[in-house]
Formats: structure tokens, C-alpha cells, sequence
């Protein structure tokens, strides 16, 4: 499996975030793309997600699931937590997996490997940043897809979680799939960089 993009160009607003812009990862490959802010990472990540169109160029996945669009086999985890508050950490789980379409899966052991178990029943509203956090990253293990599409991941997360989190990519490399973060920080991984142009 290859995902790659040639001769990328994004335009927001009226303006050209960036242009031209060529990137390739692999099965079991993950690519860190850094810059400084407003040179286009999220832009990127959201182009590859199918949430924005390409000005120019093309992106396209080799190798996956012929009948399914890389949306369908991607998982885009933004910097904001897309949870129910009034919702418990299962119920959003469940909730994803029904919105999502994924495989029957057991919830519980999503939670238990984000170290999220003993809060499982607890409304999202009531949970801290970090562990929002770890519930979002569940998402990404209760419905299984190959491509992790992941901005500033372990931003809320404190050393005991970037820890677990380096072990969950660890693994979902190991198992094939590949992974493109934007971050500022180190992803605690081994990663290619991409690095964005643009102004602070």
C-alpha cells in the first residue's frame, strides 16, 4: 500500500497555502510534516482526508481496498476532540463505529489500551483534556483503518500518554498501515520529515 501526492496545490480563502508539493508514505512508514504555523500541515492532512479538493495536482492511495475511496480507509484525528459530551466514552466509541461503518469490535479493549477503562462509563463532558485525548485515540483502534491521518496528536497528553500513544503507532506500523502526523514536536517514533514552507 502507497499513498502518495504529486504536484499538490492548496488554495484556502483566496490565498495559496502551498503549491507543487510532492509526498509518499508506505506500509509500516509514517511521515512527520512540520513547519511553522500557517505553512499548510492541517491543509495538507485535510486534503488527503477528502475534507478539502486539491487546487492541482493528485492524491491517491495504491494498494488498499480497490471498492473503497481513501477517505473510507483513512482515520483523520484533528486537533479538536470529536466527542458527545453528554455521551460516556463507550457511547462515543459506539457512536463512531455506527457513523463510521467499522467491524463489530470490542469497546472495552479500545478503552483499556488508551488507559481509558476505569472510565468508561463517565460522560465525556466530565473527563480532563488528556484523557479526551485518549478517548479520540480510541477511535482510532475500535475501527480499523490503514491510513492515520493524525494532527498534533499528542497535543493534551502527558508523558505517560505520548508514551502509550508511541507504542499504539508502534503497532499499527508494525500491522502495515501507515501514518502521516503533523506536529511541531516529536512524534516518538521513527518517521521520515516533510517540511512546509510558509510564515509563522
Amino acid at each position: 500500500m502507497r499513498l502518495s501526492g504529486r504536484g499538490v496545490t492548496c488554495v484556502r480563502g483566496g490565498r495559496e497555502v502551498f503549491s507543487g508539493l510532492d509526498f509518499e508514505a508506505g506500509s509500516g512508514e509514517a511521515l512527520a510534516v512540520t513547519g511553522p504555523n500557517g505553512s499548510g500541515k492541517t491543509s495538507l492532512l485535510r486534503l488527503i482526508a477528502g475534507l478539502l479538493i486539491p487546487t492541482e495536482g493528485t492524491i491517491a492511495l495504491e494498494g488498499g481496498e480497490a471498492e473503497l475511496t481513501l477517505a473510507e480507509q483513512a482515520h483523520y484525528l484533528g486537533h479538536r476532540d470529536a466527542l458527545k459530551p453528554a455521551l460516556s466514552a463507550l457511547e462515543n466509541l459506539a457512536f463512531w463505529r455506527d457513523f463510521l461503518g467499522g467491524e463489530v469490535f470490542d469497546a472495552g479493549e479500545s478503552l483499556k489500551a488508551t488507559g481509558l477503562d476505569h472510565a468508561a462509563h463517565l460522560p465525556a463532558a466530565y473527563l480532563s483534556a488528556g484523557q479526551r485525548r485518549r478517548l479520540s485515540l480510541a477511535r482510532l483502534l475500535a475501527v480499523r483503518r490503514p491510513v492515520w491521518l493524525l494532527d498534533e496528536p499528542t497535543a493534551a497528553l502527558d508523558a505517560a500518554g505520548q508514551t502509550l500513544f508511541s507504542g499504539l503507532m508502534r503497532d499499527h506500523l508494525g500491522n502495515g498501515g501507515l501514518i502521516i502526523a503533523a506536529t511541531h514536536g516529536p512524534l516518538g517514533i521513527e518517521a521520515r520529515e516533510l517540511r512546509m514552507g510558509g510564515s509563522a
